[in-house]
């Protein structure tokens, strides 16, 4: 660990107890990358609300521009749709940037050009923390958006590998979002925050995303007509689809974290795995970069 990532432990560390610290040095700079615009709100929206109120710089990039994603609309026009909708989302969930890279959905491999991509994403936002999906998942995008961050993440501290935009000094604390899937191991979650306090706020966010969360997603499922129509009513339908009980893994590592007696009224969490591939900051140090409360 580095002076400089102590002592942001230090602060957020001060924030997680519920603490001011008297005055901050310097504030982290997380960046959540996902396949298509929507999957970093579904996976990080709370914790991203937290820390942006925190005063941390939030960025959220998405490596396709989601054009395939739509049981109707195709091409430019969703591409388009699904745009506005992210700037929206973010708007609501108060991060400073939703990046969306134009390479089409369905179509993503893990190549070189791509990989540079998201080299320069991670060092033009000067990135602390940077967070993806790991490498095993139903859907070939995210699966290759989770090798592509790994390929960059140790790239992204050499200078000579895309030299058109400077090296970061310091490599990065790589995260992966949850997943459920259990091959060739299960996900384990080595960070648990409680979001109760903006669980209203990330579905606010995933609300933003009208052309996914009311209309495709209910369509691939099979669910379209159990949606609402009224505004209102399907919000309130979103809110109930996205919750879920908190398995007792979750909660034992959440009673570590906070304390059994608080753990036990947790009714939201978002959980995050430290990959090997970044800087290894021991379980602790790491814990104590989240508001975790």
């Amino acid at each position: 660990m580095t002076r400089r990532v102590l002592a942001v432990g230090v602060i957020l560390g001060a924030l997680a107890m519920g603490q001011s610290p008297a005055s901050p040095t310097r504030k982290l700079r997380i960046i959540a990358i996902g396949a298509h615009p929507d999957d970093c709100d579904i996976r990080f929206g709370g914790t991203a609300a937290k820390l942006a109120k925190a005063g941390h710089a939030v960025k959220f990039l998405a490596v396709t521009n989601g054009d395939a994603g739509h049981q109707t609309l195709a091409g430019a026009a969703l591409a388009k749709r699904r745009f506005l909708e992210a700037q929206e989302s973010a708007r609501r969930l108060g991060i400073m940037e939703y990046q969306i890279l134009d390479n089409h959905d369905g179509e993503l491999l893990p190549s070189l050009e791509v990989r540079r991509q998201v080299i320069r994403a991670i060092r033009q936002w000067k990135a602390d923390i940077v967070l993806a999906p790991r490498p095993n998942d139903y859907h070939p995008d995210h699966r290759y958006t989770g090798v592509l961050v790994q390929d960059a993440a140790y790239m992204v501290v050499v200078p000579n590998t895309v030299s058109d935009t400077p090296a970061l000094v310091d490599n990065p604390i790589f995260l992966y979002v949850e997943d459920n899937f259990q091959k060739p191991a299960p996900f384990r979650p080595d960070v648990v925050v409680s979001i109760d306090d903006t669980w209203k706020q990330k579905v606010d966010g995933l609300d933003a995303h009208v052309s996914q969360v009311y209309e495709w997603l209910p369509w691939v499922e099979h669910t379209l007509d159990q949606v609402p129509k009224d505004p209102k009513a399907r919000r309130l339908w979103l809110e109930k689809w996205r919750s879920g009980p908190i398995s007792d893994e979750k909660r034992k590592v959440l009673a570590e974290e906070i304390g059994a007696e608080a753990a036990a009224k947790v009714q939201h969490v978002e959980c995050f795995e430290l990959c090997e591939y970044g800087r290894r900051p021991k379980l602790d140090e790491l814990r104590a970069l989240f508001p975790l409360k």
